[in-house]
């Protein structure tokens, strides 16, 4: 029997989203090793869970070796270089008012607290942080019920643990026997 075609969209079970990814993750590192192994070629592959959790694998050398590699072939900044030049303290401070001013009268549009137009732009600024806080709730939840789960798991690992089955005794001479006068 065949695997069905998965749609290719959000798992919204935490668990199954969580489990799929580590599968999917051990796959994806396992195939570069065989590519590398075939191909002898240098693969470095970067991956960030959901959590923020750092996953990496450079199959020769180091992953910093790697990133530097890569960064003189395509003409890049070195890896100790900041590749985002630093704004004018002004401008940011400016940048950052409007981007308060649009997140609070994007609270006020949402909450009715007044009849305030929202233009396009503003919506989708709006959109990109709720989409940030919604996978930072989601992030946390996940965080707090991993917790709880080992938590649950290291209570049961103490109770098997504390049970001894030797010491267990019955009145009966053969336990898992059926006496013949009760047929």
């Amino acid at each position: 029997m065949g695997r069905g075609r998965v749609q290719m969209k959000r798992i919204e079970n935490p668990v199954h989203r969580q489990v799929t990814f580590c599968k999917r993750r051990a796959g994806l590192l396992k195939k570069a090793k065989e590519l590398s192994v075939l191909c002898d070629a240098e693969i470095g592959v970067v991956i960030f869970s959901a959590h923020g959790k750092l996953y990496e694998l450079a199959t020769k050398g180091t992953m910093q070796e790697l990133i530097e590699r890569y960064g003189k072939y395509t003409g890049g900044p070195p890896a100790d270089e900041p590749m985002v030049e630093p704004m004018d303290a002004k401008k940011e401070i400016e940048m950052l008012k409007q981007e308060i001013e649009i997140l609070q009268k994007g609270l006020r549009y949402m909450f009715g607290g007044g009849c305030e137009y929202m233009s396009l732009n503003e919506l989708l600024v709006l959109e990109k942080h709720l989409e940030i806080w919604i996978n930072h709730i989601r992030s946390t939840k996940m965080d707090i019920m991993f917790q709880e789960i080992q938590m649950l798991r290291n209570k049961i690992e103490e109770n098997i643990s504390y049970t001894d089955f030797t010491t267990m005794t019955t009145n009966m001479m053969h336990p898992l026997t059926i006496a013949n006068n009760i047929f």
